[in-house]
């Protein structure tokens, strides 16, 4: 039996120039009864969002939504979630933030009590329950947020992300406590779904891993994983999923036509958000030891000190500019990217500027635009107008942004932020 069930659900929001900002469309997803499943997805692809019209905070605008049978038309009693930011009332103590979810259902102050406190004991917390949260750790701190969800005995809990505010160590050791409850049934709940930017979390964790593209987000891929809990991280097995997963989530997404729907722009216009210092240290780290020009993706994450969802535009970018090569979970530098590596600044300038005119469209055609001007130069504006007409009017400037950063960095064009203007480098200097 289905616990959770979405047809063909769609979400918008209004942009900051008050446009509709379409951030999930035609998503059908399923919650089995006994199942964990995963959500990855680069940022914009509509996690969070997803899980808060499960969660019943927020209406789908169109499809439908569905717990048990019912249309989920607000929160439900079966339904709760963890919050990234732990979300505890200051002023109450540990018991009184776990009783919360009990005093709304209208339970009598003796069983929020008895049921609070062997909730507390079964997480890991107990004689805590006369703390404020300021006097506990943030490992201790989300342990209260999971108890106060899972006090309440739902069905269905929800995970926003629930460990990325915790250093690593900790971040593991609840994980695995709270696989222990699952697995062990220690508690009632039937489904689990986490949102999350871990990769290794989410192989360690789920049953289904569901991949979602940005922009809107939909559902692109899905992994099913049959591999027994408590998983071993450095087996072979595991290794592999790690692997596949990365490679899908480091795939340049290809936008789907849709029968009757506005053009869609090229999928080379749309640029990997990272600049030109991200890209340039991760050359750097990839070259130098212990990588030697070859690393698995996990690895290089953990090397780096950044998450994966920050690196994943990076890869994007080193690939479209042909100075690395992205298989699945391995990156290797490029014969260019090593000669990018070991040229002087100047040079390295160069060949990122050829290599923008070359392999990335945009930056070609803002230069082509350029040199048809008798003076070479041109505003802002058009180039937006160009973006708009198949981006949303944010993410067209933001686009441009990027464009513009690496177009000067390659000394291909310049531009005059006073001004707002775009010119060729030679009449810049004039």
């Amino acid at each position: 039996m289905n616990l959770i069930e979405l047809n063909d659900v769609a979400k918008s929001f209004r942009s900051a120039d008050g446009a509709p900002r379409t951030v999930l469309e035609n998503v059908d997803f399923a919650l089995a009864d006994g199942e964990i499943v995963a959500l990855l997805g680069k940022s914009g692809s509509g996690k969070s969002t997803l899980l808060r019209i499960i969660a019943g905070l927020i209406p789908a605008d169109a499809g439908s939504a569905i717990y048990r049978g019912a249309p989920i038309s607000g929160p439900a009693s079966g339904i709760a979630m963890v919050f990234q930011s732990f979300a505890l009332f200051p002023w109450l103590t540990v018991q009184q933030n776990v009783e919360l979810g009990l005093e709304a259902q209208g339970v009598a102050p003796a069983e929020r009590e008895r049921r609070a406190d062997a909730m507390l004991e079964l997480i890991g917390l107990a004689g805590f329950g006369g703390a404020l949260p300021r006097e506990l750790s943030g490992g201790m701190r989300q342990r209260v947020g999971i108890a106060r969800a899972l006090v309440t005995d739902p069905d269905v809990l929800l995970m926003d992300e629930a460990f990325s505010a915790l250093d690593v160590l900790t971040g593991e050791t609840l994980r695995d406590d709270i696989l222990d409850l699952w697995d062990g049934a220690k508690i009632h709940t039937k489904g689990i779904l986490i949102v999350s930017h871990n990769i290794e979390e989410a192989v360690m964790m789920a049953d289904r891993i569901i991949i979602m593209s940005s922009d809107p987000g939909r559902i692109r891929s899905e992994i099913h994983i049959d591999q027994p809990r408590p998983r071993n991280a450095d087996s072979a097995e595991v290794r592999a999923l790690i692997d596949e997963v990365y490679g899908l989530m480091t795939m340049r997404q290809v936008p789907v036509a849709v029968a009757g729907a506005a053009p869609t722009l090229h999928p080379d216009y749309r640029l990997p958000e990272t600049d030109v210092s991200h890209i340039e240290a991760v050359l750097e780290l990839l070259a130098d030891a212990p990588f030697n020009g070859r690393a698995d993706l996990p690895q290089l994450s953990e090397e780096a000190e950044i998450a994966d969802e920050e690196l994943f535009p990076v890869y994007e970018a080193l690939g479209l500019l042909g100075l690395a090569h992205v298989d699945k979970g391995d990156i290797t530098l490029t014969p260019l990217g090593k000669s990018y590596i070991e040229a002087e600044q100047s040079e390295r300038q160069h060949i990122f500027g050829q290599q923008l005119l070359s392999q990335v469209p945009l930056a070609a055609r803002i230069r082509e635009l350029l040199e048809a001007q008798p003076n070479g130069e041109l505003p802002e504006e058009p180039f937006i107008a160009l973006l708009e007409e198949f981006l949303k009017a944010d993410d067209a400037k933001r686009v441009l942004e990027i464009a513009i950063e690496w177009g000067r960095y390659g000394e291909i064009y310049e531009y005059d932020f006073h001004t707002g203007r775009l010119a060729l480098p030679e009449q810049a200097e004039e």
